[in-house]
């Protein structure tokens, strides 16, 4: 087995143990099979390309409650030590090769495969533009992480992810009604 065949095992184990996080934060355990109502899921991303499973997990949890449980807000926010992974082809690093999208493609009714994309970075496009998920980062670490000269900077960041200043990151934790660490 090759090292790409071993962190992409290791990353759907991650991946179904996050997902598994999720559903029980989501789910009031104990319940007669009633689910809580989560209305806004923010998945806060606190880990770089040191912990890559975070990051599988973070994007497949945020597809989970959008596509599955329907949560209409979902966004998944990059803290201060996560912001590395807005940048421009950063998550495009991070492959999902052929025998982790048959595994995960098998857990979900009508997915293929075929249907699943080759990378991190369209993975979160395709949860943006097509479910709706938000992605976010805290501009001021752009800047700390010396990839942007200002908070308004986003030439050194993916174009999906909307930079946001410290008012507004703590707004959107303070409205959630969950909110998940990676």
């Amino acid at each position: 087995m090759g090292a790409g065949e071993a962190i992409a095992i290791a990353a759907v184990i991650v991946a179904l143990v996050a997902l598994g996080v999720g559903i029980a934060a989501y789910a009031k355990i104990g319940e007669i099979g009633e689910m809580e109502k989560v209305d806004s899921l923010v998945v806060y991303v606190n880990s770089g390309m040191d912990k890559p499973y975070n990051q599988y997990a973070a994007l497949v949890v945020a597809f989970t409650a959008k596509a599955v449980y329907k949560v209409p807000h979902v966004t998944v926010f990059y803290g201060p030590n996560g912001v590395e992974m807005v940048k421009k082809g950063t998550l495009a690093q991070l492959p999902i090769d052929d025998g982790l999208k048959k595994l995960v493609a098998g857990q979900f009714e009508g997915i293929s495969p075929e249907d699943l994309p080759d990378n991190l970075e369209q993975f979160a496009r395709f949860e943006k533009d097509n479910l709706g998920v938000n992605f976010a980062s805290c501009a001021t670490f752009h800047v700390v992480n010396d990839f942007a000269d200002t908070v308004d900077d986003t030439a050194n960041i993916e174009d999906f992810v909307t930079p946001v200043k410290i008012p507004d990151a703590v707004g959107a934790a303070l409205n959630a009604d969950k909110i998940l660490f990676f």
